[in-house]
Formats: C-alpha cells, structure tokens, sequence
C-alpha cells in the first residue's frame, strides 16, 4: 500500500479546506509574512507549503495576481487622468426645517507625473531607465605614472 503514515500536516488537517480565505488575504494585499502570522504559522513553513502543496501555492498567486492587476489599472489610471462624478449629500437648514438633497458634478483628475515616470521605467526601462548600459569597444591602456613622470621631469630637464 501507498499510505501516508503518521498524523496530517497542520495544513491537511486545518487549511487545506480553508484555501479561498487563503486566497482573499492574497488579493487584500497581505504580504507572505501576514498571511503566515494569520494563519498562526512561521514564514519558512509558509514557504515549504507553497512548495509541497501545489494548491496552496494556487490560492496564493491568484489572490496576488487579482490585486497586482488592480493596482496597474489603477496606476494607468491615474498616469493618464480621469474624469469621474462626484456625488455629495448636502444638509439644508430652511425655515427650521432641515432637509438633504444630492448633488453631482463632475471633476477631472489631471495626469500624475510621477505614475507616468514610474509607469515609463518599468514598461520601457531601455528607453527610460536613469541608468544607461553604454557597452565599451576596444582595449584599455593602463599608464605608468611614475614613468609618465620621469619623462615630464627629462623633458622639462632638456628644455633648461
């Protein structure tokens, strides 16, 4: 027989029925490390979980890949601009009588020039990098100083 032996993981016997919780702590934004403190775990076993068993290694990486989707959307957003309506409950006082109506407008988020830097130097850092690669082409000449210097001193010598 092909029996495991011995008692069940704590993941077996406590997590493994618990993946979508897992999974939405992912996409809440929780680090490694919360997710193990939540989940009364030391990050190494976290870590040697994700390694042993596939389906936990799932729930954590699409619950990442979800919020790691919205905040690049969100980002695009806000590099671009955007225009979005505003809704407001204002309280009136009239004649005593106080009453709350809704007013909308509209307002225009101007594009953000630090998402755009961020955006561009990430998307094309060949183009927008801080830091160029310049490759060098041909040898390198190492100069002798102090023989560099005794020719000055002959030179300067003759001239006299």
């Amino acid at each position: 027989m092909n029996k495991k032996m011995g008692r069940p993981s704590k993941y077996e016997s406590k997590w493994k029925d618990r993946l979508v919780q897992i999974e939405g702590w992912a996409k809440e934004g929780l680090t490694d490390k919360e997710i193990a403190d939540k989940m009364d775990i030391g990050i190494r076993t976290l870590y040697e979980w994700k390694v042993k068993f596939p389906d936990f290694s799932q729930s954590l990486k699409k619950g990442k890949e979800v919020s790691d989707y919205e905040v690049e959307r969100t980002l695009f957003k806000r590099a671009l601009g955007y225009s979005y309506e505003e809704t407001k409950i204002v309280e009136e006082l009239k004649d005593g009588v106080s009453s709350k109506k809704v007013e909308k407008s509209k307002k225009q988020l101007p594009p953000d020039t630090t998402a755009i830097i961020f955006w561009l130097k990430n998307r094309k850092p060949e183009v927008w990098r801080d830091k160029k690669e310049i490759a060098h082409s041909g040898e390198l000449e190492i100069i002798d100083k102090k023989a560099l210097y005794d020719k000055y001193l002959s030179d300067e010598n003759e001239q006299d």
